[in-house]
Order: C-alpha cells, then sequence, then structure tokens
C-alpha cells in the first residue's frame, strides 16, 4: 500500500467519527465502536474496568508509569457517540507514550442525556480521582498535603466538555491540573461561528453541518454562547491562573482557524497555550495509526511534552512535527 492509498484508506476510517445528518445515532454509535475497537492493547498496557462515583471507566496502567500522575481522557464523538471501548486502543498508545495511567469515563450521551449530563459525569470522576490519587500521594510522601498532579486531555467534541469541566471546578481542584491536552478541539457553536456560517467549508473528515447539529442536540435550547458550551466565549477572569494548553490539530482541518483564535484569547489572558500543527494532516489523524506514520509521531510529541512536565518546554526537544507554533504570554 502506497502513501496514498494510506491517506486514503485513514480518511475512510476517521469520517466514521463525524456525526452525519442523516445518519441515525445507534448506527453511529456502533459504527465507531466496529471502527475503533480492538481486541488487544497496545504496547502491553493493562486495563481494569472501575467505577468513579458510579460512573463506568476504564483505567489503562502501562508498564513505566508515574505514581502521583494521572489522565483523565474526555472523548469525543460529536457529543452523542464515542464509548471508553472505541478510545482505548488510541488511550493506550497515549498511556505508552506519556507514562502515565489515563482514566476513560463512559459519560452520558446526547440527546438521551444533553448538556449539562455530561458535565456532571466528569465533574463526579473527576472529584473521585481526585480524592483517590490525593490519598495514594499521601500514603507514598513524606509530605502530609502531597496533592496529585492531574493532566486533562480530550478531543473533538470532548475538548469543549474537558474546557467547561475545567472552569466549573473550585479553585483546590483546578490547581492540581497540571496540563490540558487538545486534539482537534470542538471550541465555538455560535451562530457567529466562521465554521458554521460558511456551509461549503469542510475537509475530508467533518463539515460545518456536523458542528451544527451535533451541538444542537448536546446543548437542547441552551445557550450556545455560554462558556460552558463553546469555550471561545471564556471570559478573561476565568482564565486567570489557568493550566498550561497544549493542542495538536492538522492543517487541513476547518478547526484550525477557531483553534489559533482560542491560542490568541488564552495568551491575552497571560495564559500558556501552544499550537502543534501537522502539515496536511486530517481531523483526528492520530487515530488512525496503522495508516499514517504522523499518528505515532504526535503522540511521542505528547509524550514528551508530559514526560518533561514544564508549562515551557524547550523546542528542540519537541522536534518531531513538521511546524510547531507557540502563543505564550506572561
Amino acid at each position: 500500500m502506497n502513501k496514498n492509498d494510506d491517506k486514503k484508506s485513514a480518511i475512510k476510517k476517521l469520517r466514521s467519527l463525524a456525526f452525519s445528518t442523516k445518519q441515525e445515532v445507534e448506527i453511529f454509535r456502533r459504527t465507531i465502536d466496529e471502527k475503533f475497537s480492538c481486541a488487544i492493547l497496545p504496547n502491553s498496557v493493562e486495563c481494569n474496568e472501575q467505577k468513579f462515583a458510579e460512573i463506568p471507566c476504564d483505567m489503562l496502567v502501562p508498564e513505566i508509569y508515574s505514581l502521583n500522575k494521572i489522565m483523565i481522557y474526555i472523548h469525543g464523538g460529536c457529543f452523542v457517540g464515542g464509548s471508553k471501548k472505541a478510545w482505548r486502543s488510541f488511550c493506550a498508545s497515549l498511556a505508552a507514550a506519556t507514562s502515565c495511567r489515563i482514566v476513560i469515563p463512559e459519560f452520558r450521551l446526547a440527546p438521551e442525556n444533553a448538556h449539562p449530563a455530561a458535565l456532571e459525569d466528569l465533574q463526579n470522576v473527576f472529584r473521585a480521582v481526585f480524592t483517590e490519587e490525593q490519598i495514594a500521594c499521601s500514603l507514598n510522601s513524606e509530605e502530609e498535603q502531597a496533592l496529585p498532579e492531574i493532566i486533562i486531555a480530550a478531543d473533538g467534541s470532548g475538548a469543549s466538555q474537558a474546557m467547561a469541566l475545567i472552569l466549573s471546578l473550585r479553585e483546590r481542584y483546578r490547581n492540581c491540573i497540571k496540563q490540558v491536552i487538545l486534539f482537534s478541539p470542538w471550541l465555538n457553536f455560535s451562530a457567529n461561528s466562521q465554521i458554521i456560517k460558511n456551509r461549503k467549508s469542510r475537509d475530508e473528515i467533518l463539515a460545518s453541518e456536523c458542528l451544527k447539529r451535533s451541538s444542537e442536540i448536546y446543548a437542547n435550547g441552551e445557550n450556545l454562547e455560554s462558556p460552558l458550551v463553546s469555550p471561545m466565549f471564556i471570559s478573561p477572569e476565568s482564565l486567570k491562573n489557568f493550566p498550561p494548553v497544549f493542542i495538536q490539530i492538522g492543517s487541513r482541518e476547518i478547526l484550525l482557524e477557531d483553534a489559533k483564535e482560542f491560542q490568541k484569547i488564552l495568551s491575552e489572558a497571560g495564559g500558556v497555550c501552544q499550537l502543534d500543527i501537522w502539515d496536511d494532516m486530517i481531523f483526528m489523524f492520530q487515530m488512525a495509526d496503522e495508516f499514517l506514520a504522523e499518528s505515532h509521531l504526535a503522540v511521542e510529541r505528547v509524550g514528551r511534552l508530559v514526560r518533561l512536565q514544564t508549562e515551557i518546554p524547550d523546542e528542540d526537544t519537541l522536534n518531531c512535527a513538521p511546524t510547531l507554533e507557540h502563543g505564550i504570554k506572561g
């Protein structure tokens, strides 16, 4: 199979992540599980099903991991689909690359459970993970008040839910979030969104109509300009002491301009935001690693970012991607 055939196969697989306006919800969910689930996880990563606050989760444990660090991964799926089963393989690769345990919550989906049901589930999972990790850190550290380091990662529609989660947390919880990692984030569902307004604008995976329909189903009449729905509308005050954000995205995505605008908003508020643009790549190319070498390199780059444990990694260390744009202020 040549490189062009690989790209075509990747596009065909990744299109199943986009909710079509003509598709039934149950078929969409079933297709994602069929396309992305696998029987054997890569890199000898162990998977244990565990409940946090009575919410089913996967706990992925790589062979080597940090005792005081854990990642909560919020999967995409256009708010109406996706599962821990479908994201298990990708997150296993991420766990191995970052040397970090990963929790994947099975949060409630729209339309049966519209906003804020998923956010409530994620809040409950976060608090339960925090409590469990805080106890473990106290046992493993000489410091009585040792606190866990939590990383929030998400992709697509899950990115807006991740941002809503962070915004809704009390300061004592937010202070433990050391990094936010967003893959191809959905950031703006308002009527003023250039993606949604320009119906002819599309890439090989996503169409503007997909974002419009998915967000309407998810919000169920809620204000689409609420920062808990569209992170693009977060106020500068809410971004005070916000954890550093890393956005990884392909250059061929309709989401790219929103990502650049969001980087600008975070930077102007005094935060740290790195925009990692992969040339000629498509929406969630990281989940097509059997076809694209760039998928492995992109995950490896995120792994180095997490293992460095610094807000502004040295660029020479993160040199695998074709383009790395920094938006840093303060």
